[in-house]
């Protein structure tokens, strides 16, 4: 719904968009940008844990609602071990107060919040960074 539901407070920015500048960016970086979208927390779950079958040495996620309700996800990352930079949009700190929590950000590499569309770039390019052990 990027671009769509709320623009005020989101961007008008569309997925699209977004997925063309992360792969412009990963192209910069040097590293394969791969992309993946759901509204279902299962199939997000079902996709971290495939993951453990390829070479993927990092996860920029934006988990939305399920990074302040979703324990399984929590679980599915841990699981899976490697790191992960979680981005939001907006700066949930200045939201409504249940947005305060996420369950992902103490499991997190890093956390990029509040930037709009930068908080993606941003969050890549610290992923990018991240010692290999």
């Amino acid at each position: 719904m990027l671009g769509k539901r709320e623009p005020g407070m989101y961007g008008s920015f569309t997925l699209a968009e977004l997925y063309t500048q992360l792969e412009q960016l990963g192209q910069e970086l040097a590293v394969k940008v791969e992309f993946f979208q759901s509204n279902h927390e299962g199939g997000l779950i079902d996709k971290i844990e495939s993951l453990s079958k390829t070479e993927t040495e990092g996860v920029l996620i934006n988990p939305g609602a399920y990074g302040h309700t979703s324990i399984a996800l929590r679980d599915a990352l841990l699981a899976w071990g490697k790191p992960f930079v979680e981005v939001h949009i907006t700066n949930i700190y200045r939201r409504e107060s249940f947005r305060h929590v996420s369950y992902l950000s103490d499991i997190a590499a890093g956390v990029v919040i509040g930037f709009g569309m930068d908080s993606y770039r941003l969050g890549l390019r610290g992923l990018v960074r991240i010692e290999k052990p």
